[in-house]
């Protein structure tokens, strides 16, 4: 009903859904007992944010912080639950075919040149949570198109989980073969919840870097500073799944 108004009256601006996604989002995590803690302040120039991947739950935590759009995987489209609330807030949906390129790029520039301030997850796939594995810069590259650098800022984000006490640190991760309903229960079903952590951390003009790969690589950089999983010298590859998730 909202998005039928919105169209007529702002076209692809559409203030009004993500405000309302927000809400939903806050009142979802305040049900479910687990705690919020934002650190930083989330980005007010026009562009995009890019964080670690951890869970389905990250959906959840960033949206509860700031109006925004998700880029996710074409697949979750059709995930039950959460491909109806994916579609009807607005997340973009890619595909992964060298083929589709061009016209995703297209997506992404039409999205950013409205105001949408897109979310992507450079990973490439959800982890444990304890770990921020290397990015993928891909999808870095549309804001390296027709004159956006100029105009575009990234910000990036640190997701941080903090377990119940008494239970795995990966609690909250969702990874390898998990499916998402058993995940959700095993959630819901816990005595008592931990809380997430979200770190905005200072965004970042997009022509202060050469290209995508070393817009990509600082961001990592900065995301994994703070975690507290991401030890120096360790390799994060060896605390994922070799079937890790593909991010929504």
């Amino acid at each position: 009903m909202v998005r039928c108004a919105e169209g007529p009256l702002f076209g692809a601006r559409r203030p009004w859904t993500p405000r309302i996604t927000q809400g939903v989002c806050r009142t979802a995590m305040a049900i479910m007992g687990i705690g919020l803690t934002v650190r930083g302040t989330p980005m007010q120039q026009r562009g995009a944010m890019v964080a670690n991947h951890g869970s389905w739950l990250d959906i959840f935590a960033l949206n509860a912080c700031a109006p925004m759009y998700f880029v996710a995987k074409s697949e979750v489209s059709g995930w039950a639950g959460i491909g109806w609330l994916a579609r009807a807030t607005g997340t973009v949906f890619i595909t992964r075919k060298g083929t589709e390129a061009k016209r995703q790029q297209q997506l992404f520039e039409a999205r950013l040149r409205a105001g949408h301030r897109l979310v992507f997850f450079p990973e490439g796939t959800s982890t444990d949570s304890i770990r921020v594995l290397p990015f993928k810069s891909t999808l870095f590259a549309a804001f390296f198109t027709h004159g956006l650098e100029s105009v575009m800022h990234i910000q990036p984000v640190t997701v941080v989980y903090h377990a119940p006490d008494g239970a795995d640190a990966r609690f909250y991760g969702w990874w390898g073969d998990m499916t998402f309903a058993g995940h959700l229960v095993s959630v819901l079903s816990a005595r008592k919840q931990g809380r997430v952590e979200v770190n905005f951390h200072p965004a970042v003009p997009v022509d202060a870097f050469p290209g995508r790969k070393e817009l990509a690589g600082y961001c990592e950089r900065v995301i994994a500073t703070v975690h507290p999983g991401q030890g120096p010298g360790e390799d994060p590859k060896a605390h994922v799944s070799p079937a890790g998730r593909a991010a929504p």
